[in-house]
């Protein structure tokens, strides 16, 4: 079985410890490759060392999080380092995607309580200037949402127009999709847009699981969001890569369909999305 997750932060300190042991975990589950999402600048050294240490296993992506343009006021220069990368990547890194980019709100009580506009505008100047750069640089985009549905519906809606009238096209995944039918109809809509399953479909009571039994398969990728949002039976413990199995297992079950179906489609759809390319030897016979 050959499994891809396709949003890992395996660079975060949380796998100081046993970072490299994590690795071989995940290869021996059957993960094949790991898809690494920036967040900024703090970040971005350990996610390129870890890249430069397993080429062809962890592939990175270099993008601001939503959560990053908050009460910072160097958030523009954080920016201006994602397009600054795209031309002149480091030593080693050929980026993926863009990404992790997109819409939080759910962090955003003070500036609620402070009726601050500035705050929605901010996030959402960082996020369509990333989407215009992933057009620019036929990149796939690495989308995060939480809190924030409506208006990223809006805006995917009006930059995949934009784009298709520059010629150019807007493409990627939505990140710990977790709306209903009707935001998922909606922003199929807007084109190759794939939806990144991960450990919330394993919870009991799950809104996630109850729209994935009737996703088409073709729509979906797996991830872990490691180390965070680990599924069951492991709530509450750091979330690792290897996990991915399980949140195949239980797409299968969900679905009625082998696990190795859906394993060898959501691969297809990552490999397909993110131009990826590795070797078989990435991954455990199983």
């Amino acid at each position: 079985m050959k499994l891809i997750d396709t949003h890992s932060h395996l660079y975060e300190p949380e796998f100081d410890d046993d970072r490299e042991a994590a690795v071989a975990r995940a290869r021996e589950a059957g993960v094949a490759a790991l898809l690494l999402p920036a967040i900024d600048t703090a970040s971005d050294r350990r996610l390129f060392d870890l890249c430069r240490s397993h080429p062809e296993y962890c592939f990175p992506m270099i993008g601001l999080h939503p959560t990053s343009v908050n009460d910072n006021p160097a958030w523009r220069e954080e920016l201006a380092r994602v397009e600054r990368y795209l031309l002149d990547p480091p030593a080693g890194i050929r980026f993926c995607a863009i990404g992790e980019i997109g819409l939080d709100y759910y962090w955003s009580d003070a500036f609620v309580a402070q009726q601050t506009e500035a705050f929605v505008a901010q996030q959402t100047e960082a996020f369509v200037a990333q989407l215009r750069l992933a057009a620019r640089f036929d990149l796939p985009v690495a989308i995060h949402t939480r809190a924030a549905w409506d208006d990223m519906c809006r805006i995917i809606e009006a930059e995949t127009e934009r784009a298709r009238a520059d010629g150019r096209r807007l493409r990627g995944v939505f990140h710990a999709f977790s709306e209903g039918a009707a935001a998922f109809e909606r922003l199929c809509g807007c084109g190759d847009f794939r939806f990144g399953i991960g450990g919330t479909v394993t919870f009991k009571k799950s809104g996630v699981a109850e729209i994935v039994r009737t996703m088409p398969l073709d729509r979906i990728v797996l991830e872990t969001d490691c180390p965070y949002l680990t599924p069951a039976p492991y709530r509450g413990q750091r979330n690792e890569s290897a996990y991915v199995r399980l949140v195949c297992d239980k797409i299968a079950e969900l679905k009625g369909l082998a696990a190795e179906t859906v394993a060898a489609a959501t691969t297809a759809n990552a490999e397909a999305l993110f131009g990826i390319r590795y070797t078989e030897k990435n991954t455990e016979r199983r």
